[in-house]
């Protein structure tokens, strides 16, 4: 996906030296806690697990350790303990809903990896930026050889249900460096190629039977919780639990004196049981304020004291976890200073079954508090979630127009999709026309034409002059929209830039993007005078409000003034400058960068260095799959020019694919001014010069998006399945990929197209 939404609209040691010490947990650059990548550390009473850790231990360096059973078998302890045991050579993710954004889940993993493989952060994050699965592979490879085996554990894995997330777990498994371990636990079915697996003796699969607790270790966890089982009792409680750790630990928090309960009598993982027996005899014998404390904390899914105050309106809920917690009450602490802690998810399901029996009134409420907390701590995507759980559309709203900008220029395309797509199940979106107008940008970035339209189309719905949260009007954001989009010719392009800024706030991030607009609607009449002071004060409030990527972009348009005054200075001057910015700035992945390099491509070319021109124009071909008809002017520039390096470099095959793809995008566009005149002059060039019209360069958008996957776990059909085409297609355009590098086969394909710079390697 695009990562250049916020272009148009906004803005270590090595390993040996850290031997010596245990690591510290990597921060996270997208505003998660960084509680997700420390592992859990229990209370010295906590039950070992000498039986299952020995059975992984034997198993010796199996690539994966996949765990697997109902909430309550102890998953999380086993692989914590098993974990502490590899220390440092060990990191932990906790996963959660939030991950199933692939750009969340890999910005994670890339810290988790970076850190126990000594590879520079910022180095991971590039190579993981806006890829997707096809990120994996590079991501795999930055691991040095030289580098320690490790192990990498993922807790709560059932929580990650996006299609293309499961992807990247199994490409992850797949290609784990020799020695090196990952450990999965879930709820559910794990997303792995677990055939393939048991086949090459790469999986260590362990379950309800495996995770079972024996006599020795039921009465240790016993006496725990301050009982002591003679030998028939403990056998009697076994066979009535059948070694399923959390029934035995509740049992032990309820037994009697004279009576040993017994836990339901059916089958081993039988949650109803256990939920009654929370319900009947674990919560009864709490006091009224630690059951109305619990049940409305349970709102949370993770809570601190501060938190809990806030939400639960009440003082002294950091003292009441700690408490809690040293009752043995299922509360778990998940940093090592007990800050932050949540409830067992067992725990937690009853509680929140109890609060909508007793206050089903109040849960609104309690969201909306927390929304405010999380909000106030600068925690938006929390704030956001709270505030979709309270129903309250208007909150919602407020804080998604105020977050998605930065949250899309994070690479969280599916966090803002998730966010705004809320709004289109029956929650009016037509009464929020700034939703309405993002997320029709959105769709059009995405090349999702219809539901681009439709969107527009609720926007359109509502008065011009209404004055939404962040300072602008609906007038004003519809007519941004129309200006980019350019459907409508150049004087409307340049009338909507117009009417777009006169209502827009003055500390709006989206001026910028109209005062470049306004200076491009010049340029494609080849108004020169008139059209580089716009771009170059666009510029400036480019830089001013953050948008660096728009910034590069207006750089490398005013290449194209230089050019045609023949100022090849300031052509080199102006590449340079737009190259800095996306290289400095990480924004290698984003379409918007497609025009630097084709101009940098220009400008080496025009010094007579082939060699970096030839660089420039395979990161300029990388993003080609990127520039779609929707938002038209700067991607058919970016293809005229690149078209344009490849004739200079004599590669007749790769101008033609380049001016093939602007011509595609100009028959959508029949208004765009001098462009029309400029891929006609370069048709014409292209068909005198006589040349192979087979090539690496040649490569069609369409094989370029596939190309990458080419490189993951994933079969053709597979690929056609995420891609939305059809086997047919994608074996077609397979075969066009191996004819146009000269090779017979998947993995040489791969392995040219990383030497060509065509796939990050």
């Amino acid at each position: 996906m695009s990562r250049g939404l916020d272009s148009l609209v906004v803005g270590t040691t090595t390993r040996g030296a850290q031997a010596a010490a245990p690591r510290r947990t990597p921060s996270l650059p997208i505003g998660l806690p960084e509680s997700k990548l420390e592992r859990p550390h229990p209370r010295p009473s906590v039950t070992p697990r000498p039986r299952v850790l020995a059975t992984i231990d034997a198993a010796g360096a199996v690539p994966v350790v996949a765990v697997v059973a109902p909430a309550g078998y102890g998953k999380s302890t086993v692989l914590a303990q098993w974990a502490a045991t590899k220390d440092p050579d060990s990191a932990w993710l906790s996963c959660d809903e939030g991950d199933n954004d692939p750009a969340v889940l890999l910005t994670c993993l890339a810290a988790t990896l970076g850190r126990l493989a000594g590879v520079d952060a910022g180095r991971l994050e590039r190579l993981v930026q806006g890829a997707g699965v096809a990120a994996v592979p590079g991501l795999m490879g930055a691991i040095r050889p030289e580098a320690r085996p490790a192990v990498l554990v993922l807790d709560h894995v059932e929580a990650v249900t996006n299609r293309e997330c499961h992807d990247i777990l199994a490409e992850v498994a797949l290609r784990l460096p020799p020695g090196w371990q990952i450990a999965l636990a879930s709820r559910l079915a794990l997303p792995l190629p677990l055939p393939r697996l048991r086949l090459q003796g790469g999986v260590l699969e362990l379950g309800v039977r495996d995770l079972a607790m024996t006599a020795d270790e039921a009465r240790q966890l016993l006496r725990s919780t301050g009982v002591a089982p003679d030998h028939d009792a403990l056998g009697d409680l076994l066979d009535s639990t059948e070694g399923w750790p959390v029934a035995l630990y509740i049992a032990g928090l309820t037994i009697k004196v004279d009576a040993w309960p017994t836990i339901g009598g059916r089958s081993a993982g039988d949650e109803g049981d256990v939920r009654r027996y929370l319900r009947e005899e674990v919560l009864e014998q709490l006091s009224e304020a630690e059951f109305t404390f619990l049940t409305r904390s349970s709102v949370l899914a993770r809570l601190c004291g501060p938190l809990g105050d806030a939400t639960v309106v009440s003082t002294g809920s950091g003292r009441m976890l700690e408490q809690l917690e040293r009752r043995n009450l299922l509360v778990v602490p998940l940093d090592r200073r007990r800050e932050w802690y949540r409830y067992h998810h067992l725990l937690r399901e009853v509680l929140t079954e109890e609060l909508l029996r007793r206050e089903p009134g109040l849960v609104p409420r309690l969201h909306s508090r927390a929304a405010a907390w999380f909000e106030a701590h600068g925690l938006a995507g929390e704030a956001i979630e709270h505030a979709q759980q309270s129903g309250d559309a208007d909150l919602v709203a407020r804080l998604v127009l105020e977050h998605m900008q930065p949250t899309w220029a994070s690479g969280r395309v599916d966090t803002v999709l998730r966010w705004v797509t809320w709004f289109d199940s029956g929650r009016g979106l037509e009464r929020y026309p700034g939703i309405a107008v993002h997320g029709a940008l959105i769709f059009a970035l995405l090349g999702r034409v219809d539901e681009a339209e439709a969107w527009a189309e609720a926007a359109r719905t509502a008065p011009p002059e209404v004055v939404l949260p962040d300072g602008n009007t609906t007038g004003a954001l519809l007519a941004y929209l129309h200006a980019i989009l350019a459907r409508r010719g150049l004087e409307a392009m340049r009338a909507d830039a117009r009417a777009s800024l006169a209502g827009l706030a003055p500390s709006s991030p989206y001026r910028a993007t109209m005062l470049f607009t306004e200076g491009m609607s010049h340029l494609l009449e080849d108004d020169l005078d008139e059209a580089d002071p716009i771009l170059a004060l666009a510029r400036e409030d480019a830089e001013r409000v953050g948008a660096l990527p728009l910034a590069a972009m207006i750089l490398a348009e005013r290449c194209i003034v230089a050019e045609r005054r023949n100022d090849t200075g300031q052509v080199e001057s102006l590449a340079a400058q737009a190259l800095a910015i996306v290289e400095s700035g990480g924004f290698e992945h984003y379409w918007t960068s497609a025009l630097v390099y084709a101009w940098a491509a220009r400008a080496a070319l025009g010094r007579g260095d082939v060699w970096e021109a030839r660089l420039h124009a395979a990161s300029c071909a990388r993003l080609r799959p990127l520039l779609a008809s929707s938002i038209p002017v700067a991607p058919v520039q970016a293809l005229l020019a690149l078209s344009r390096v490849y004739l200079g470099l004599g590669d007749a095959a790769g101008a033609e694919g380049a001016a093939h793809q602007a011509e595609e995008i100009l028959a959508e566009h029949p208004h765009l001014g001098v462009l029309h005149d400029e891929v006609r002059e370069l048709r014409d060039t292209i068909d005198r010069v006589a040349a192979d019209p087979v090539g690496a360069s040649s490569l069609t958008a369409a094989e370029l998006r596939l190309l990458p996957l080419l490189a993951t776990h994933l079969s053709l059909g597979q690929i056609g399945e995420r891609l939305h085409l059809a086997h047919a297609t994608v074996k077609s355009e397979t075969t066009s990929i191996y004819r146009k590098l000269r090779v017979s086969s998947r993995g040489d394909a791969v392995n040219r197209a990383r030497e060509l710079g065509l796939v990050v390697p």
